[in-house]
């Protein structure tokens, strides 16, 4: 690390006062800890734009036993909850190297975990990738990187909760595995298709699932190998250092279609999404679908009247009020595509909970919030994502039923969004639909988690995810995801609000005086100079 630097001074978990001081040239991030007279650093890259700015921050903190004895008798003593909710943080998403070999930016993990410890974080999230770990050949893992990561992680005295990623990724470039690739080139067919047949390269098509299109065996029979070679290699890390398991579902690990795809000429529109059913299997299961049910002209295709991606959904007459989504042909199809994810769900999330059946490791599986264009009736976002969700049906419920069939842990994002930032032309509300979903699990006896949308740390951000969490009642609630480490995470902007939040859940119940003495210290801190 250069001499210029940025250096944070911070308060973490000690009995004593400290000062920060970060100069902003570079988003280094060096924390010391005055009483093991120990330092350490990190970078995870530079700032322009700071660089040139030369700001200097300073961060007057007054903390642990001190600060709590001084807020106990000037505003009277604070109720604590013995059970907190679990934190854990997000590692990269690169975390490892592409060949599995080594770990990306090791040392800065490493200072960050220190940090993290430092602030009594339960642990991190580490994200294994299909694509990185059997990359050449199935059956042929390499796990030697994300080993020395759990390693790593032990060392620190964290907790590991790793989610095995079955999908890609474009940033950073994390592709299906090679062999994989290489079978889809001559067969285009096992990747999600839409209506302009693009494929979806990132993830197989739930329509190949139970289909021997992998070298002679089936995609669930490869995700089932996958995990039982993850259980047998990580055997000395669970249940000690790993503590939870996720299923990756489909796209960014959730249960949904890849409905949503940033297209090269996207203008940033909030469109509807694409129905994900034109791939030849999908369209051979709809087209028996029909012919069983005494409709066979409705399994030529998926509704030949909803929008394109970044089209309103009242450009066309599918998702419009008085619409065909409320036909019987639009009853039909969009039971029968909810019901082709459910079945997808339920087969992953089976394997999970019988792979892991005899450890203590909690499996968990994620549900997205496609909160856009919630409030029109029809709701067209959840949709075309396979979610049969409408004003006149809950799309949830059943949802939530293959969740506790297999005895599973929820994860739902976007636990920072409120609905007062939303565009108001997309019709959006994340609240009421974080509230329905959360409402159909508790209703299920799943316990929730939750997770943020980004690492922006949007205005207000932190104050609605404890607004949920509280919201989420701490029976069902289980942990809190923050996504992720990295400059952000670490920056004079976020870091101090992070903090803040960390500490506010160590205690599920505020005093009135309480928040007065919050108020006291917010207007102590921080102060900027130039």
């Amino acid at each position: 690390m250069t001499a210029s630097a940025m250096e944070v001074l911070a308060t973490i978990g000690s009995s004593q006062p400290k000062l920060g001081r970060v100069d902003l040239s570079y988003r280094d991030v060096s924390f010391c800890k005055f009483r093991d007279n120990c330092r350490f650093s990190t970078c995870f890259g530079s700032n322009t734009r700071l660089k040139k700015a030369g700001l200097r921050f300073t961060l007057k903190a007054v903390q642990s036993e001190v600060f709590r004895e001084e807020r106990q008798s000037a505003y009277g003593k604070r109720s604590l909850s013995g059970n907190g909710v679990r934190l854990f943080v997000g590692l990269p998403l690169d975390a490892v190297s592409s060949d599995c070999k080594t770990m990306n930016n090791a040392r800065a993990i490493a200072a960050g975990m220190k940090a993290l410890k430092l602030l009594e974080v339960e642990g991190v999230e580490l994200p294994v990738w299909w694509g990185i770990v059997e990359k050449d050949a199935m059956g042929k893992y390499d796990w030697s990187g994300y080993l020395a990561v759990a390693d790593m992680v032990q060392k620190m005295g964290l907790k590991l909760h790793v989610s095995l990623c079955f999908h890609g990724s474009k940033r950073p470039y994390i592709p299906l595995p090679k062999w994989v690739s290489q079978i889809g080139e001559s067969e285009p067919g096992i990747f999600f298709t839409d209506r302009s047949r693009q494929y979806y390269k990132e993830g197989l098509s739930l329509g190949v699932d139970d289909i021997p299109v992998l070298n002679g065996k089936t995609p669930v029979q490869v995700y089932q190998s996958f995990c039982e070679s993850f259980k047998s290699s990580f055997s000395q890390f669970m249940g000690s250092v790993i503590t939870g398991i996720s299923m990756g579902l489909g796209p960014n690990g959730e249960l949904r279609y890849p409905s949503h795809r940033k297209l090269p000429n996207d203008s940033g529109t909030h469109g509807a999404g694409e129905f994900q059913c034109y791939d030849k299997n999908m369209l051979s299961i709809l087209k028996q679908h029909a012919e069983a049910s005494g409709n066979p002209l409705w399994g030529l295709g998926g509704p030949h009247d909803a929008p394109t991606y970044n089209q309103s959904p009242n450009s066309n007459s599918f998702f419009r009020n008085g619409g065909s989504w409320e036909s019987p042909y639009g009853d039909f199809f969009l039971t029968w595509y909810a019901n082709q994810l459910l079945t997808h769900g339920d087969r992953l999330l089976s394997i999970a909970a019988s792979t892991f059946s005899d450890t203590t490791e909690s499996i968990y599986g994620k549900v997205p919030l496609m909160h856009s264009w919630y409030r029109m009736q029809s709701h067209p976002s959840e949709l075309t994502a396979g979610f049969y969700n409408t004003v006149k049906r809950d799309g949830y419920k059943e949802v939530a039923k293959i969740f506790a069939k297999n005895s599973c842990k929820m994860i739902l994002p976007g636990m920072d969004l409120s609905d007062a930032v939303q565009p108001q032309e997309t019709l959006s509300s994340p609240e009421m639909l974080l509230s329905q979903i959360m409402a159909a699990f508790r209703d299920n006896g799943v316990e929730v988690s939750g997770e943020n949308s980004s690492g922006s740390g949007a205005f207000g951000g932190f104050e609605q995810i404890k607004k949920n969490i509280i919201a989420g009642d701490n029976n069902v609630f289980d942990l809190f995801m923050y996504h992720r480490m990295g400059a952000s995470l670490f920056s004079p902007e976020l870091f101090p609000s992070f903090t803040k939040f960390v500490r506010s859940l160590k205690q599920q119940e505020m005093h009135l005086d309480d928040v007065a003495a919050e108020s006291h210290v917010k207007n102590s801190e921080p102060s900027m100079q130039i």
